[in-house]
């Protein structure tokens, strides 16, 4: 993809709807963040494997967002240019004739099909050749089929001829802007298990495999495309870019490297590694993080359900508030040398072992500190499990790991992924991965954004001790 020059003059708002809140945060033409809003989301549990977001909710929280990011910034901004990034694998059903939400968002954290995805495991390898994904109940297809089996408003308006249903990003494309268009960007619609890498379009052999309608579904069209224009305080601003959350993350510290992998630590962690063709098929994911035309973005992708999240069920589980235990994790995970392990399945087992229903537990005893530190551990080891994988199948270890989200801030969880992988861990100053790269991608990645803590912060000792406790959590994990 060429790199262009920016006007200084120019300046993108990037929208980035995430597990925990709804953000907009303007950059400048170079990269300069001037203003940025935060409007927290609810996230509903409703049973061990339901979790729901409020459509409503979710729209006023964006709408929140982006007026008081444009408030804070006055007027000193002339023309501006949006990108949307939004978490991957939650879907919605609307009425596409006035926008309206026929059913709860339902987070890309639900496992509530999972039973029903047992059926089509003798075709695993056929999806996982055309979709990039193995058979899991985190993405869209089996959720959709659920809202078509289950929700009378939903079953109502497809009579009608005015259902819409697909990622949660074409839901806000259509709230949000005023042209309400139906459209799906590559990066979530990849995230259905309906989306053809090669042609990447709605594969019709999938949608007749899980009974989901063509009609219904959103048009697929590139990552930066002409979606609309977003009504503000302001005027019109459009809409360039439609985007993942984790597609965008990798863009945060300008175009990616082969010989680095990304691990953003949200309320999942989640490790990429750009490739420069589409890999063979393996317990991993292959993502389209980046279509426009003939270029294209495609990453060796791991995921690990429970990183923050993990946390929040720790704390939970042990009553220890979570601000709390983000306060004194640092000297913990100096001081705790000998934690028990932690089978993180918390939101089930993700890449590469993918065991949706096992449940999360303790190994061995210890104190609430120690098993705080044994979750922080946990995390640690998945990403090592992923990055193992990533070498089995690219041949070659990765050089560098770049660190960015919420869990990053740790030195602790930092430098332990350094001794156990190896590898040198950046920590860039600036941790705003998904926005500052959708805003990078919105501005069509101009010089001005190639900015790059190229130095590792942490640097890989040795620690047998660590080591060993990695072994040992891969047996007690084979055995599980």
């Amino acid at each position: 993809m060429p790199v262009k020059p920016v006007h200084a003059a120019a300046h993108y708002l990037a929208i980035d709807q995430g597990g925990h809140a709804s953000r907009a945060l303007l950059f400048s033409g170079t990269g300069t963040l001037i203003a940025s809003a935060a409007v927290p989301i609810h996230t509903q549990h409703l049973a061990p494997q339901q979790v729901e977001h409020d459509a409503e909710e979710m729209i006023a929280s964006l709408r929140s967002a982006i007026d008081e990011a444009l408030r804070q910034a006055g007027n000193a901004t002339t023309a501006i240019t949006a990108g949307l990034a939004s978490q991957r694998s939650s879907v919605v059903c609307w009425d596409r004739r006035d926008g309206r939400a026929l059913s709860p968002i339902i987070s890309w954290q639900d496992r509530r099909m999972a039973g029903w995805l047992q059926h089509f495991t003798q075709a695993e390898a056929d999806i996982q050749s055309r979709t990039g994904l193995v058979l899991s109940p985190h993405y869209g297809a089996s959720k959709l089929r659920w809202c078509l089996d289950h929700l009378p408003a939903v079953q109502d308006a497809f009579k009608l001829g005015r259902l819409a249903c697909g990622p949660m990003a074409s839901f806000l494309v259509a709230r949000l802007t005023r042209e309400a268009q139906s459209l799906a960007d590559p990066a979530n619609a990849s995230r259905t298990l309906l989306f053809n890498l090669d042609t990447a379009d709605w594969d019709a052999s999938l949608l007749q495999l899980f009974g989901i309608p063509a009609t219904v579904l959103p048009r697929c069209v590139p990552s930066r495309h002409r979606y609309g224009h977003i009504g503000t305080a302001r005027g019109p601003l459009p809409l360039k870019i439609v985007t993942g959350d984790q597609a965008a993350a990798l863009f945060g510290f300008g175009a990616p490297r082969t010989d680095s992998a990304y691990v953003n630590l949200g309320t999942g962690a989640f490790v990429q590694r750009p490739v420069s063709a589409r890999p063979p098929a393996s317990r991993l994911l292959t993502s389209l993080a980046y279509a426009q035309g003939a270029s294209r973005t495609y990453v060796l992708e791991g995921t690990i359900n429970g990183a923050g999240s993990a946390l929040s069920w720790a704390c939970a589980q042990l009553q220890m508030p979570e601000a709390g235990a983000l306060a004194n994790l640092p000297h913990w995970l100096r001081d705790e040398t000998s934690p028990p392990l932690f089978i993180n399945s918390v939101s089930g087992l993700g890449s590469p072992y993918w065991r949706p229903q096992l449940e999360p537990y303790f190994i061995g005893e210890g104190s609430v500190a120690a098993k705080l530190v044994a979750v922080i551990e946990s995390i640690v080891f998945l990403i090592q499990a992923n990055l193992d994988a990533m070498t089995a199948t690219t041949g070659t270890a990765s050089q560098t790991l770049v660190l960015s989200g919420g869990l990053a801030q740790l030195d602790g969880l930092c430098q332990a992924l350094a001794d156990l992988s190896g590898a040198g861990v950046c920590r860039p100053a600036e941790r705003e991965a998904s926005a500052r790269g959708l805003a990078f991608l919105t501005a069509d990645r101009p010089v001005a954004f190639e900015r790059r803590d190229a130095d590792p912060s942490f640097i890989p000792a040795a620690r047998p001790e660590l080591t060993s406790r990695y072994r040992l959590w891969c047996d007690a994990l084979a055995q599980a």
